[in-house]
Order: C-alpha cells, then structure tokens, then sequence
C-alpha cells in the first residue's frame, strides 16, 4: 500500500510540471492501495481554497474519499508526540515528520517527490518509480 505525500495531489491537481507521471501513476495503481493522511487533505484544502478552487477541491474529496475510498490515516496521540522526535532524529519539517508517522506506523510505501526523506530509513519512491 502506498501513502501519497501532499506534493504528489498537488502536482496533479494545480497541473503542474509532473502532472503526467502522477497521473500514469494513478491510472496503473488501484485506488484501494492508496492512503491519504488527514494532515494532507487539510493542506490541499488550504491551498485550493486559498487559490478559490473551491470546486478543485470539492471534486478531490468526492473522487478519493467518496467514489474511490482512499483509505484515510489519522494519528492518534500517540503518533502525534511521535513527530517532534522524529524531525529531530532526521532534520524534517512537521508535513514531513507527519507523513513519516503515518507511513512507518502503517507499514507503507511514501509516494512522494520530497527529497528530504531520502535521508531516512523509510525513504520514498516517485511515482514513476512504481507506475
């Protein structure tokens, strides 16, 4: 199973350079093998509303969460206090500790085209890498 880190949505959904990778990624990948943490979804909601694409983002949540049941992650407490130790061990930012919490307490593959996990143990793939 595979987490989709923020910048890949993004990427696709302001259509920017990578677009086309992410989108033969999603294409060759079952939706039911894709996750979504809730620290991603609320920063796309953030960003596409701040860009007044209220509509962009009101069709990302009906085509992930409702037609296509990404699965969704949300820390507990536990993993919560576990992201200030995290991005001490490893230099990362809270989006990226966060997202690290949420791979490794879930067993899975981080999609994502941040290289500042190439420094930790989980690393990440690009989508290219697994479409």
């Amino acid at each position: 199973m595979y987490l989709i880190d923020t910048n890949i949505w993004l990427e696709l959904l302001l259509q920017q350079d990578k677009a086309g990778e992410v989108s033969s990624f999603f294409q060759a990948v079952d939706a039911s093998s894709l996750a979504i943490t809730d620290f991603t979804l609320y920063s796309i909601g953030i960003i596409l509303t701040r860009l007044k694409k209220y509509d962009v983002f009101d069709d990302f949540v009906a085509d992930t969460l409702e037609e296509n049941s990404v699965n969704r992650i949300c820390l507990d407490p536990l993993g919560l206090k576990r992201i200030s130790y995290i991005q001490k061990q490893f230099g990362l930012d809270f989006d990226d500790a966060y997202q690290y919490v949420a791979a490794t307490g879930n067993g899975l593959i981080l999609v994502s085209f941040d290289t500042d996990f190439d420094n930790t143990p989980l690393g990440r793939k690009p989508p290219s890498e697994i479409s």
